[in-house]
């Protein structure tokens, strides 16, 4: 006897989306990219082969869309590109195959780890609970172990990553990582680091608004010239009274660029200028420098134009005596 099952009706089929792909990647993924994905697992049941063209007409979305889109979740491991196609990944599989990491041996140092691991896993089922509803997908636990190691963060610098990012609207992998590489680039790892980055941070950005207001950049200050702010605060150390010193300056100077204004500032740091005496003595003593040097140069002229006076009456009394010869 031979038994068959009769293919669904696609009023009655449906198309089954794992609740790892809500937990993992619905977050991270664009609305364009997502209608594409979603359009993609519902082919792929019944291996259907569509071209690129009618993909975007299907789906009312621009050819550059539909190229940016598949290559966005190629790179997502959503699907993998194979010669004749794509293949949409099995994402149950794939989770488990990453979450598969067999512990052949136990070092010593695993074992003195006990107790830290115990405080961090209290940290991570708060985030858990707290940013994901009891919910989180199986490799955020990885990803965060991956981040304690990376940059030796504390527990409470681990659960502050996740509020900064969950207050942002952006729990998503990119960007939580993105921060977490920030933090420990800025040496953060304990709670007081990150009190002391954080002043550090609300202080420069007083500085960029405060400095945008004096120049009149109305509009906000361009990436490249926030970059220069950073830079004579972060790495020269000067707060906003030296910086005040240089501004004025570009009042001599019609239509002043950073760059005008960074040679200053660079020109202070390289002669070891630290305090705004230190600056103002500097310029006074420039000032009495080009001052004394117009007058010597006034001398020299006075001194050559008297010069060439008496040579003239010289050459004027030679000709009257070879007239007068005559």
């Amino acid at each position: 006897m031979k038994l068959e099952q009769n293919e669904k009706q696609l009023l009655f089929s449906e198309t089954v989306i794992p609740d790892i792909f809500f937990a993992e990647h619905l977050s991270q993924i664009p609305g364009d990219y997502l209608k594409i994905y979603l359009y993609l697992v519902f082919l792929s049941k019944f291996k259907k082969d569509i071209k690129i063209n009618d993909l975007s007409k299907k789906l009312s979305l621009p050819l550059k869309s539909i190229n940016d889109g598949l290559k966005f979740l190629e790179d997502n491991n959503l699907i993998l590109k194979r010669t004749t196609g794509f293949i949409v990944v099995d994402l149950q599989e794939a989770t488990l195959n990453n979450l598969y990491k067999p512990n052949l041996v136990q070092s010593k140092e695993t074992i003195e780890q006990v107790s830290k691991n115990k405080s961090r896993a209290k940290a991570i089922e708060h985030i858990n609970n707290m940013y994901f509803q009891g919910i989180m997908g199986p490799t955020w636990y990885n990803d965060i172990d991956l981040w304690f190691r990376k940059y030796c963060f504390d527990e409470q610098v681990m659960i502050t990553l996740f509020d900064y990012c969950y207050k942002r609207s952006a729990l998503h992998k990119n960007y939580v990582q993105a921060v977490a590489e920030a933090w420990g680039a800025n040496n953060i790892h304990t709670w007081n680091d990150l009190d002391l980055y954080d002043q550090k941070q609300e202080k420069l950005k007083k500085i960029k608004t405060l400095i945008a207001k004096k120049l009149g950049k109305h509009g906000g200050l361009t990436q490249y010239e926030e970059a220069y702010i950073e830079n004579w605060v972060l790495d020269f150390g000067y707060d906003m009274n030296i910086i005040e010193i240089a501004l004025k300056r570009t009042t001599y100077k019609q239509n002043p660029t950073f760059e005008y204004i960074n040679s200053i500032i660079t020109d202070w740091h390289d002669r070891n200028l630290k305090a705004p005496d230190q600056i103002e003595a500097f310029l006074e003593q420039r000032k009495k420098q080009s001052k004394d040097l117009k007058e010597m140069k006034a001398q020299v002229s006075k001194a050559n134009y008297e010069q060439r006076q008496y040579n003239n009456l010289d050459f004027l009394y030679a000709n009257n005596n070879i007239e007068g010869d005559n």
